[in-house]
């Protein structure tokens, strides 16, 4: 449940709003002047706040808005004045204000101002969370050459206003790619705002980009701010931009060259200045090609094209990703287990197809299952596929030019059955069960290749 802090010298106002509040749902704490009302935040942040212009006391609302905004920098604070100037505005605004109501307040323009406020907190709130999954220090892991390129290239554009194209296969690190441009721009104090094209309706996808109007459709009973708005002055990360539908393509393109949105079932143009950081796991020239993606879209989107490596390009950087994970493991509250050679060995030759997204996630499985212990071979095995390993080192290709095609097989054939052996420590039930067959075919082919094995 939400928390709004009420700060304001006048008890009726303070019932009043938080009546309203209380109604629809939030927690509401109230606080009788500016010095009570930074207090009662740094005993327990909220989660927004509505402070009043003109107070008595040693803090006005200028210097309690002041005060807030040093201690909590993400926390949005609504001013509120029945006798404020536009001087007044402005300079709450460049204080770093998120709105200003004019006293009387109203039921609609109150509620719909702290929503919208508390949709801006949850994006400030997944920007951290994004850096603080994907680093300890906000840094990309890893020293391999590939990384390097990825990191020297964000130092270069992040500084620009340029539009950003990240281009790579499924957990690749798109999204903190994008975040690390806009932490390295001059917006980095001002919203980074997410939306996954993919993971909107195509008959919501307009009114979650540039919002809505109250009754501008069927279940529309309040006026929304859309991601545009909500990332006003900062950058709007576009995940799987390639999914939009042709409508929303021709919307976003107009949002981009005239730099204003209209709220569905709204007539007045809003300006906007956003940075937008376009991301997809698709061949976007393919589907421009195909018609199913606009070309004037495609070259606005794609001024800076960066493609970025997918996992099994950067083996070097697969130890250090693995401590990395472990780490963050040991910070939720579980012991951080110890790494053998050999679970090290099949980590780095497996071919990871959901790239780093599907290695923490393996790294957070065998971390909680083996919490302050060791993470063998063995245990890395039972949970990757043994057919996406590349050969161990000094084992044969898959495909030897010099040899009849039927040796070569073989060869291969005789790798894949040692590597899960290896990891199954002999059992020969268990190395069947790792290369989905039975056991009685696993030691027929044992014998016909000559494998000998001392296990079970």
């Amino acid at each position: 449940m939400p928390e709004i802090l009420v700060v304001d010298d006048e008890p009726n106002i303070r019932r009043m709003v938080g009546a309203i509040l209380s109604g629809e749902g939030f927690s509401v704490r109230d606080a009788a002047n500016g010095a009570a009302g930074v207090r009662a935040a740094a005993e327990r942040e909220p989660d927004a706040v509505l402070l009043d212009l003109m107070m008595p006391g040693e803090l006005d609302g200028m210097a309690a808005l002041s005060q807030l905004r040093e201690r909590f920098p993400s926390l949005p604070v609504v001013m509120m004045s029945g006798r404020a100037e536009l001087s007044d505005a402005v300079r709450a605004t460049k204080l770093g204000a998120f709105h200003f109501l004019e006293k009387p307040l109203t039921h609609e323009a109150m509620l719909l101002t702290i929503r919208s406020a508390l949709e801006l907190r949850q994006a400030r709130r997944e920007a951290q969370t994004l850096r603080e999954e994907f680093g300890l220090t906000g840094d990309m892991v890893g020293k391999s050459a590939a990384i390097e390129r990825v990191r020297e290239m964000i130092a270069r554009i992040a500084p620009s206003e340029a539009r950003v194209l990240v281009m790579g296969e499924s957990g690749t690190g798109k999204e903190l790619v994008a975040a690390a441009i806009h932490y390295g721009s001059p917006r980095r104090d001002k919203p980074f705002v997410r939306v996954n094209c993919a993971a909107i309706p195509r008959d919501l996808v307009e009114s979650e980009m540039f919002g809505h109007e109250r009754g501008a459709f069927t279940g529309a009973t309040d006026r929304r701010i859309g991601r545009f708005e909500l990332a006003d002055q900062g950058t709007l990360f576009m995940d799987e931009v390639g999914d939009l539908g042709a409508e929303a393509q021709a919307k976003l393109l107009r949002a981009i060259e005239a730099k204003e949105i209209e709220r569905v079932g709204g007539g007045k143009p809003i300006p906007v200045n956003v940075r937008i950081v376009a991301a997809t796991n698709k061949d976007l020239e393919k589907i421009v090609a195909d018609g199913s993606f606009r070309e004037d879209l495609y070259f606005r989107l794609n001024v800076i094209p960066m493609q970025l490596p997918p996992l099994r390009d950067r083996v070097d950087d697969i130890d250090a990703l693995v401590l990395h994970f472990s780490m963050l493991g040991r910070a939720r509250g579980y012991p951080a287990p110890r790494w053998t050679p050999g679970a090290l060995d099949l980590m780095r030759r497996y071919r990871w197809p959901g790239n780093v997204r599907e290695l923490a996630n393996i790294v957070e499985r065998l971390g909680i299952l083996h919490a302050g212990t060791d993470v063998t071979a063995s245990d890395v095995g039972a949970v990757l596929a043994i057919g996406r390993m590349t050969p161990p080192s000094g084992a044969p290709a898959a495909v030897d030019t010099d040899k009849p095609l039927g040796d070569a097989l073989d060869d291969y054939e005789r790798a894949l059955i040692s590597q899960a052996l290896t990891a199954a420590n002999g059992n020969v039930a268990e190395a069947a069960r790792r290369l989905r067959t039975d056991r009685p075919n696993l030691y027929r082919r044992m014998r016909r290749l000559s494998i000998e094995w001392n296990g079970a």
